[in-house]
């Protein structure tokens, strides 16, 4: 069963998903298997990453801005390098596993879609496939 979510990303950062990926979970009726959750865009991407401490999400956009700051070097006519340095670093998806109709995640542990090209509007799809 395949769920698409629209995502309304008005500035660079780190979106809290879990919640849609749980709601796709639900709906799908699947206890046991896997959840793909995929990002279909060149400049966002998708990660599990600690959701306790918003200061971590923080640290984590400081930490990519400096390892790959805007340089006037690039090419790229649309002038967005880094945000597609960015999302090929983060990647386009993850897979959670799903036991007892909810996804294995550990206590401080959070789905996230990442926008790096802001504003947008974007969507992301979550594969929930039966074991």
């Amino acid at each position: 069963m395949l769920y698409d979510f629209t995502l309304s990303a008005q500035r660079e950062d780190f979106y809290n998903i879990t919640p849609q990926v749980r709601e796709a979970i639900t709906k799908s009726g699947v206890t046991d298997g896997i959840a793909i959750v995929y990002c279909p865009h060149t400049t966002a991407g998708i990660t599990i990453n600690e959701n306790a401490d918003p200061d971590v999400v923080r640290d984590l956009l400081l930490g990519l801005n400096k390892a790959f700051p805007d340089r006037p070097e690039f090419r790229h006519a649309e002038g967005n390098s880094a945000a597609h340095l960015k999302a090929s670093a983060m990647g386009s998806g993850a897979t959670v596993i799903i036991n007892g109709g909810k996804p294995v995640l550990g206590t401080w542990q959070s789905i996230y879609f990442c926008e790096f090209d802001p504003p947008r509007s974007r969507k992301f799809y979550v594969k929930v496939v039966k074991s």
